[in-house]
């Protein structure tokens, strides 16, 4: 352990999590001088004047980082102590009418005043100690993540294989089978608490990581999210649990891309890079206004060599790490997909078909106690041989529900008792099914 790491102690991984320790300079921040200035001055601007705890909790930055650069400030008259107390506490900070013009050329370039970014560098070397590698999934947390669900077990092998070996997944399959159901559920199998960054610095340019809808930290909401682990953590990071991000038919080639703000000017972080340490599932591949192949091939790179490159609107190339579990979902055959070149590295093509008639019986049972309709064996077996059996319908995973929750629907309108009845599952089934 270095001098710039501590050992996270509650974390829900077999092995400690190493997370950032707190900078005790400008140096150790990993940010220039001149940045962490501008950052002050545009936080005083919109802020207006503060106290010196309340500035070093809005910039997640300590009064050790704080104080050259505010002193400096005050030396240059960017901003003026308004307000002297017995204790650093009692110390309030606004800007002068010099310190507000510089402040608006400040925000003009960029207009972020959020948390101090953490540099690239440290980034990389945390998402690196805190890869998706690390998990431990055992056959106990895949049943614990598909407890009282029906499925196959050859299928539940094949997900816990997957999730284990870190690879991407493609699961495919009919319409309606279950695919997205199952995708879902794998993110109960990404175990342990990981260090997100507020945002990252590269070349001064500042691009938001942390994500509210996305990441979901693990300490109480009073801490505005910070690493409560006391005054040796960098609370610049917000210790979450592994983050899990789905994608539909709205993906495009640019979402894989930084987002540039043109009236903030600042990025926001593309969703598999929010989704690092974690897992990202692209559902309805085929649906896309974009090409499968097309969609599929921007990730031959990063799934080979578990790194991508992103690009600022100054031209300017780096690299961020591709850490993480990539679960395809698709109605289509992955020869429709993809060439071989990239199915070869996809580890796991795991086919989701129809259940058999056990599973369909016992799905169609917890569905029925699900939505409040006592279960009849007649009527079931009324339904299987009237209509699935006769006409050729395959028993696929949606069509309980699917089936019941209009029965439901039908006694709430009428202010009946919900029931299964030859009457109202005939009626179910045509209101499902589109004639021809």
């Amino acid at each position: 352990m270095t001098t710039a790491q501590i050992i996270h102690p509650f974390a829900r991984q077999h092995e400690s999590l190493v997370v950032p320790r707190m900078p005790q300079s400008v140096e150790d921040t990993g940010l220039d001088f001149s940045f962490i200035l501008e950052l002050l001055a545009k936080v005083l601007f919109v802020r207006g004047q503060m106290r010196l705890p309340d500035i070093a909790a809005h910039s997640k930055l300590p009064v050790a980082v704080l104080d050259p650069v505010l002193t400096f400030m005050r030396s240059e008259r960017i901003c003026e102590m308004t307000r002297r107390g017995e204790t650093q506490g009692a110390i309030t900070y606004s800007l002068t009418d010099l310190g507000r013009s510089r402040a608006q050329d400040f925000l003009a370039r960029s207009q972020y005043s959020g948390p101090a970014p953490v540099s690239l560098s440290s980034y990389v070397e945390q998402v690196q100690k805190q890869s998706v590698a690390r998990m431990d999934v055992t056959r106990e947390t895949l049943q614990e993540a598909f407890s009282g669900i029906v499925i196959k077990q050859e299928l539940l092998d094949q997900f816990g294989a997957g999730v284990a070996s870190g690879r991407a997944i493609l699961i495919y399959g009919p319409a309606g089978s279950g695919k997205t159901f199952a995708a879902e559920r794998l993110v109960g199998l990404v175990r342990g608490d990981v260090a997100i960054p507020y945002a990252v610095a590269v070349d001064s340019e500042v691009i938001q990581i942390f994500d509210a809808v996305i990441h979901e930290p693990i300490v109480p909401e009073a801490t505005n999210g910070a690493l409560d682990l006391g005054p040796r953590t960098d609370a610049r990071w917000v210790m979450c649990r592994r983050p899990a991000v789905l994608a539909g038919a709205e993906l495009t080639l640019s979402m894989l891309d930084l987002q540039f703000d043109g009236k903030t000017r600042f990025y926001q972080a593309p969703p598999h890079v929010k989704a690092n340490n974690g897992v990202f599932i692209v559902d309805d591949l085929g649906r896309q206004l974009v090409s499968p192949r097309d969609l599929m091939n921007r990730w031959i790179v990063p799934m080979d060599r578990r790194i991508d490159y992103l690009a600022l609107h100054t031209g300017k190339k780096f690299l961020v790490p591709f850490d993480l579990i990539l679960v395809f979902s698709s109605n289509l055959p992955p020869a429709d997909l993809a060439d071989p070149a990239f199915l070869r590295r996809i580890g796991y093509k795991i086919f989701v078909g129809p259940l058999d008639e056990p599973q369909y019986r016992a799905l169609f049972a917890n569905v029925c106690r699900d939505v409040g309709i006592a279960y009849n064996e007649e009527q079931y077996r009324y339904l299987l041989q009237q209509y699935h059996e006769r006409t050729d319908t395959p028993l696929l995973a949606c069509l309980p529900r699917d089936i019941l929750s209009q029965l439901r629907d039908f006694a709430r309108f009428n202010g009946v008792a919900a029931e299964l009845s030859p009457a109202l599952l005939d009626w179910a089934w045509n209101n499902y099914f589109a004639k021809s």
